[in-house]
């Protein structure tokens, strides 16, 4: 009798760790999501804490905006993909090159953007 509660035990757990995996990782796929859509969480997330520094883009090639910035006496590089926001983007992306403002997260000053869906550091070039 021990040993037949003691085998039940067992495979409750083992059916209990399974299934706790299992969970945890279809979680972890569908956090993930599609690439475009973490960019525009990670864009989002970004404008959210509201941190602006002077920035220069220095090139616009396919669709990525390269540009560096100044936080605390660090100077970044960063580069952004554009996907999605070719509409706040102006005509003529030479006009890009310049002076424009970027918001980055405080905690991680390397996570920055320079434009997203509700904001602009391109100022008047819009």
């Amino acid at each position: 009798m021990f040993l037949l509660q003691s085998d039940n035990r067992i495979l409750f757990a083992i059916a209990g760790a399974a299934l706790s995996g299992s969970a945890l990782l279809w979680w972890a796929l569908a956090r993930k999501g599609p690439p475009l859509d973490r960019e525009r969480r990670r864009r989002l997330k970004v404008n959210q804490h509201k941190r602006t520094t002077e920035a220069f883009v220095t090139d616009f090639e396919d669709g990525v905006l390269h540009y560096r910035y100044e936080v605390r006496g660090v100077t970044y590089f960063a580069s952004q993909e554009t996907s999605g926001l070719e509409a706040l983007l102006p005509e003529d992306h030479n006009t890009l090159i310049g002076p424009v403002s970027a918001k980055y997260d405080p905690r991680n000053p390397a996570n920055s953007i320079v434009l997203c869906e509700d904001w602009s550091g391109l100022g008047k070039r819009v």
